[in-house]
């Protein structure tokens, strides 16, 4: 069984509490050849869209793509967003919210057995951690 993405849960929970504060939800997306969106509302490859209730109607926020229709000049247009290509979700007010790191997550790499290439051990680097 393949391992589901964390991002559209995250999408989603950064949406509410956006809705439930009393903020504007914004989303931020890369526009590429399977994103659905006004092509001339799109600069440097991305587009900012305004998520509220009073800017678009029928949202479904699934966990491979983000539906909805909204309106850009006075004309709707039904936006298709895949998750992957969302950067970021944030409240337009505060600016709070989470910008996602490149793509998809990857696997973390396997643990090795601290040794470099040419043999030697790796120095060891001291790491902090939190005691409660």
């Amino acid at each position: 069984m393949s391992e589901l993405s964390t991002r559209p849960y995250l999408i989603r929970a950064i949406y509410e509490w956006c809705v439930d504060s009393g903020l504007t939800p914004y989303l931020a997306v890369r526009a590429d050849e399977h994103t659905e969106v006004p092509r001339a509302h799109v600069k440097d490859g991305e587009i900012v869209l305004n998520l509220s209730a009073d800017a678009v109607r029928n949202l479904l926020m699934g966990n491979e793509m983000i539906t909805c229709t909204g309106r850009f000049g006075g004309a709707p247009f039904d936006l298709m967003i895949p998750v992957v290509a969302v950067i970021g979700i944030f409240a337009k007010e505060t600016g709070q919210g989470l910008v996602f790191q490149g793509g998809e997550p990857q696997q973390p790499p396997p643990l090795s057995d601290g040794g470099t290439d040419d043999g030697k051990p790796k120095p060891h680097k001291p790491q902090l951690k939190i005691v409660k």
